[in-house]
């Protein structure tokens, strides 16, 4: 089990442990050490792609992790300001030993966080980060630099064009879409890739401010986005994170239309051009049990994974499926990405309605969700929850109140210091009840009231 890193890379308060500069450069000088053996005869180019999002803390972040790289004798590759999905691209190809981005994705500001990509993209298998951890703590002088630092803007209009090749964009001209930037990495590219497709573009949180990113915009708050997609009359919105590695959309009327409805609009296309391998679906174990019947009920099988992209990612490659994601936003298309990209699955959603002849409605009202309550509460310490005397069998004692027409499901978020809860059911007032008894039951259980 890994010890700093959570499901999506190293994330703290910036400033605060193990956001520290020390520690910052023992994990850029360990990972790469770990990374060039874990890579063996592979022929890579020993160089690092390196991105952030707009965040205040990500210049000094950067300049400490960029020490520590190149005291393991990598060169690193700047890219500025991009999306966390441009590094995994740019990786793929230049042949580069590895990338990271500097995000704490959809957080506050004053968070901070560091993820790794492999030499194909995708996020870190958890034993190559136990054996980073255990070299970190095992390492006691910080190296001097050896490879170079220079800017590599050209990477970030290659991510561009390889967008734009996604798409029909005889399909897409002249669609009015509402993009919503979250004031983070994808304030410049999402609009340039969206405009250059023909598409009229309505902006919002669009500007260069790490100090307002996600600030009441982006994917976690997408209200603001739905209200002008209705004022505005378009045919879509989107909402990015951060750091553009997931989006949440809009129809015509304002309604959300999270990760669920575009990978179940995705898989039934997909399976429809008989593009949808084993009729199978990749999502988590979060994901709503009324999405899950429905596709269900179209053909189309569900491969449940822990929560996180990268377990998501994982199955996709064991399997050889088209096409999972999370609740979040994080989607995947493995034909042409191995790991989540807002502005692509964005495109890729806009691209199959407009086939289809729909509106975006349509994808709204095709199915519904069960009755749900998620409740995320703040914590001290991430007790496990086994050695809770009790903890668990109550837990499935309230869930038997469901009648196998529900479920409740207790775990840890990978990134905050938080609880979540969840509970599904048919009857709502049931399964709001469940949900604080739950929450009482955590409760008298620790020292977190």
């Amino acid at each position: 089990m890994t010890k700093y890193f959570g499901t999506d890379g190293v994330r703290a308060v910036a400033g605060e442990f193990p956001l520290t500069d020390d520690f910052i450069e023992k994990l850029g000088f360990c990972a790469l050490k770990e990374l060039l053996a874990w890579a063996g005869s592979e022929k890579l180019k020993k160089q690092v792609i390196i991105a952030r999002d707009t965040r205040l803390s990500g210049p000094s972040i950067l300049e400490a992790l960029s020490k520590g790289i190149r005291a393991a004798g990598a060169d690193v590759l700047d890219m500025g300001i991009s999306p966390t999905p441009s590094v995994a691209e740019a990786v793929k190809q230049t042949g580069s030993i590895c990338g990271v981005v500097i995000s704490a994705s959809h957080n506050p500001a004053e968070f901070n966080g560091i993820k790794f990509f492999s030499n194909k993209g995708t996020k870190l298998p958890e034993e190559l980060e136990e054996k980073i951890e255990t070299a970190i703590e095992s390492t006691k002088e910080n190296s001097q630099p050896i490879g170079s630092y220079r800017e590599a803007k050209e990477l970030v209009e290659g991510y561009k064009n390889f967008l734009k090749a996604t798409v029909d964009a005889s399909l897409l001209k002249g669609t009015k879409v509402v993009l919503d930037c979250a004031n983070g990495a994808a304030y410049k590219i999402a609009p340039e890739v969206f405009e250059s497709l023909g598409m009229q573009v309505v902006l919002m949180a669009d500007q260069n401010n790490g100090a307002q990113i996600n600030e009441g915009v982006g994917a976690l708050h997408t209200s603001k986005m739905r209200t002008l997609v209705k004022a505005e009359q378009a045919y879509a919105g989107f909402s990015f994170d951060g750091d553009a590695d997931r989006v949440i959309a809009s129809d015509e009327q304002g309604r959300q239309l999270d990760g669920e409805y575009i990978i179940s609009a995705a898989a039934l296309a997909l399976k429809e051009q008989g593009k949808l391998p084993h009729n199978k679906a990749v999502m988590t174990v979060m994901t709503n049990l009324g999405c899950i019947n429905y596709l269900k009920d179209h053909g189309v099988n569900m491969v449940l994974t822990p929560v996180g992209d990268k377990y998501v990612s994982q199955a996709l490659e064991k399997e050889g499926l088209a096409v999972g994601g999370e609740t979040s936003g994080h989607i995947i298309f493995p034909a042409y990405s191995n790991t989540g990209d807002g502005i692509l699955s964005a495109l890729q959603f806009l691209q199959l309605a407009k086939k289809s002849g729909l509106s975006m409605s349509e994808f709204a009202l095709r199915w519904q969700k069960y009755p749900c309550e998620l409740r995320a509460i703040m914590v001290k310490e991430k007790k496990p929850l086994e050695s809770l005397p009790g903890f668990m069998d109550e837990i499935q004692k309230l869930e038997n109140r469901l009648s196998e027409k529900g479920r409740i499901f207790v775990r840890y978020s990978g990134t905050e210091p938080k609880l979540r809860i969840l509970v599904e059911g048919e009857d709502a007032s049931l399964v709001s009840q469940l949900a604080q008894e739950a929450e009482n039951l955590y409760r008298s259980k620790t020292e977190e009231k």
